[in-house]
């Protein structure tokens, strides 16, 4: 029998969020927390312009894509490397600094790419436990040892929707170790409106051992396209440079995250519909009885107090799709996306009958 590397036959693969449900006439996709208004209708012109040119290979430095990321977040495109996706920055990023005999740390409820990701490079994954739902810094701090060499933080958090202020995360950072590498993925910035979140831009700017990992799936709407980027020093730019693929974004995905960066309404409208309705629909769930999880993402946990199995086959009824997050250690929880007004008023209806 031919074997893989140590750990490979560990990983439990990745199931995303369902999309699909038999004999349901309508369904409501909240399973994934993709964006409620979709692409950007600039983002879908460039994607019919670009055909023509499906024979050409991409530009393999992302050049116009990094100059709109810099322009629109204020960064230096030269720190810049875009992927396909964030997953594959966390897997070029474990792959490029880990191996046999190291470890990479993250938070207890964290994604679950980061320990598939270590497990696929050889990694021991170190999970260190959450108070409250919440990363708990010195916890995380306990649990590095000489052989730490990543330590994932997602900063608005998925699934809990918790997340760190700028001082707590400076002050971690302060006390980890010069050789240790943070990552700081920032999945769900855009949406974050506390007062004291930032985002690990500013970190980037003043250290030499931090990346930050952002998305054009979320807020942009363009999960479909598999498009990221992180941000981090010279250093760990050229390593990243030297170990991803020398195409790995396509064309259609630098064009359109180009034209999603230019239209501004798009992505104001986006965030002002999510600011109106996550409030909205936390403050429903607590007043019939049941509890939302305060979040800074585009999605609510709702903790039924058992296994959710029950209310995710009830809501499934009525052509519903969340997300059972029992994988993350979380079985009586739901995660719900945040959809459009019209959407979010038929989930209210139908937790309304199922908490009666």
């Amino acid at each position: 029998m031919l074997s893989p590397k140590s750990g490979i036959l560990s990983i439990k693969p990745y199931v995303g969020g369902e999309s699909q449900l038999a004999n349901v006439d309508r369904i409501i996709r909240l399973a994934a927390n993709e964006s409620a208004l979709g692409p950007s209708p600039l983002a879908m012109a460039a994607c019919s312009d670009i055909a023509s040119l499906l024979h050409r290979y991409p530009d393999g430095g992302s050049d116009a894509l990094r100059s709109g990321l810099a322009e629109t977040f204020n960064v230096d495109p030269a720190k810049i490397v875009c992927g396909a996706g964030s997953d594959e920055l966390i897997a070029l990023l474990v792959k490029a600094y880990a191996g046999e005999g190291d470890e990479l740390l993250y938070s207890e409820h964290g994604f679950l790419m980061y320990k598939i990701s270590a497990l696929a490079c050889g990694a021991t994954p170190i999970a260190a436990p959450e108070s409250n739902l919440r990363t708990d810094c010195q916890a995380m701090l306990d649990h590095v040892t000489d052989k730490t060499k990543l330590v994932f933080l997602a900063n608005p958090n998925n699934p809990t929707g918790s997340y760190l202020s700028q001082g707590e995360l400076e002050d971690f950072h302060s006390k980890l170790p010069a050789d240790v590498i943070l990552v700081i993925d920032a999945a769900y910035a855009e949406y974050a409106t506390a007062s004291d979140y930032e985002p690990g831009i500013d970190l980037v700017n003043k250290s030499d051992n931090v990346v930050m990992l952002r998305t054009f799936s979320k807020a942009f709407g363009l999960a479909a396209l598999r498009l990221g980027w992180a941000y981090s020093s010279p250093e760990i730019t050229d390593i990243l440079h030297r170990v991803r693929g020398p195409f790995n974004v396509s064309a259609v995905s630098q064009a359109v995250g180009v034209e999603a960066l230019k239209d501004k309404a798009h992505f104001n409208e986006t965030i002002r519909l999510n600011n109106k309705l996550l409030p909205e629909f936390v403050d429903f769930i607590n007043a019939i009885g049941l509890k939302a999880v305060p979040s800074q993402g585009n999605f609510v946990m709702v903790d039924f107090g058992k296994s959710a199995v029950e209310a995710d086959a009830f809501l499934r009824s009525k052509g519903i799709l969340t997300r059972a997050i029992a994988a993350y250690g979380l079985p009586n929880y739901l995660r719900v996306g945040i959809g459009t007004e019209e959407e979010m008023e038929l989930v209210k209806a139908a937790f309304k009958e199922l908490a009666q």
